[in-house]
């Protein structure tokens, strides 16, 4: 049977001990939908409590609950165990609260997600030793990061690594002491073109998305991957950072802090850059209206943001997904160029030899040689 997560945003009277009589009468009445209640988190400071059940549909779930108290879910989603249980930690009670009366948990769901990827990478190096000898450095300085920040690998893919973290603070200095150390290795192999993007922000797992803390991660990859900056931390990373650390204004080399309009340009942006890229014909003016600014507010945001003009910024964006077709088909590379919006094959093969050293034709021989 699937599993699912639930999100209630609760009322500022609503406690701890109050949630866990809701889960309670919910246990008693859970076989009567074919429901199981495997655990909740509550989150006192925000109001909100997410619960994990196992039940044949989302109906069953909401049906559920208006019948054991009236508390009907404001979202529900689809989730995999194994990877609530990377963000989380847990997919059942915390020892310390079985076997009570009431069973409470007061256990926030809230999460600091990290985003690190490696940039400034040529394509002779993607495919050398020493990209492996540089990846290997790394996973041993984010495995240390990890254990000494209480930090948890989610994910890792060729392009970056997801990790969680309970604390805004150690996902923080985590980055700060990852970066060091990997710089100390790229100095220790005299490597200056490559560095490291790291992306932080923070979020509940249960949003208006369909993917468990999707909102969180979106954000953080597009920060690692467009906002100019070695370390870019979100505003609300930002400001629980200083709550924590006695108002501490972090000061330190290439660290880049979005506020929350930034935040909302960035990811309005994207958005509609996801659905058009493809489009031969988008001009930068194109995105003046769906983004609700002029066209000179549009050029100083993106140049601000990325450090690009519109026009390399789509360009940067169209190369990179250009990059990934080559890497995943052997097909036709004009294809490849109308199908990630250039105009012509030569442009493409020219943008492309100038962005990552080489050309699309050759980049392709020697990954299927």
């Amino acid at each position: 049977m699937p599993i699912y997560m639930d999100r209630h945003d609760v009322s500022k009277d609503v406690t701890a001990e109050v949630v866990a009589d809701l889960h309670q009468k919910d246990l008693k009445i859970q076989h009567k939908f074919k429901c199981t209640g495997l655990t909740y988190w509550y989150d006192d400071n925000r109001k909100t409590a997410f619960c994990l059940y196992e039940a044949p549909n989302k109906e069953a779930i909401k049906e559920m609950h208006e019948k054991a108290h009236g508390q009907v879910p404001h979202q529900i989603i689809e989730v995999e165990p194994s990877i609530v249980e990377s963000f989380l930690s847990r997919i059942e009670d915390p020892e310390n609260s079985k076997n009570t009366a009431l069973n409470i948990i007061n256990d926030p769901a809230f999460r600091t997600i990290m985003v690190v990827g490696l940039k400034g990478l040529s394509l002779h190096l993607q495919n050398s030793s020493q990209f492996k000898s540089l990846l290997s450095n790394l996973d041993k300085n984010l495995l240390c990061g990890l254990i000494k920040y209480k930090g948890k690998l989610v994910n890792q893919t060729e392009e970056c690594f997801l990790v969680s973290f309970k604390s805004v603070s150690n996902a923080v200095h985590a980055a700060f002491d990852i970066r060091s150390k990997f710089k100390k290795s790229l100095e220790a192999g005299k490597e200056k073109s490559i560095y490291l993007k790291i992306g932080i922000s923070a979020g509940v797992p249960v949003t208006e998305k369909n993917s468990i803390f999707e909102d969180s991660i979106i954000l953080a990859k597009r920060m690692c991957e467009f906002v100019k900056g070695e370390i870019i931390l979100s505003s609300e990373v930002n400001d629980i950072y200083k709550s924590e650390n006695s108002n501490t204004i972090i000061k330190i080399e290439n660290l880049c802090t979005l506020t929350m309009d930034d935040e909302f340009f960035l990811n309005h942006l994207m958005d509609y850059v996801d659905s058009s890229w493809t489009d031969v014909n988008l001009k930068v003016t194109d995105f003046s209206k769906p983004l609700g600014c002029s066209k000179s507010k549009l050029y100083h945001k993106i140049k601000s943001l990325s450090g690009n003009s519109p026009n390399t910024f789509i360009k940067e964006y169209r190369l990179s997904k250009a990059l990934g077709l080559l890497n995943k088909t052997s097909g036709n590379i004009s294809e490849i160029a109308f199908d990630t919006g250039f105009s012509s094959p030569s442009y493409f093969s020219k943008c492309f030899r100038k962005k990552y050293g080489n050309s699309p034709s050759a980049y392709l021989d020697s990954r299927i040689n």
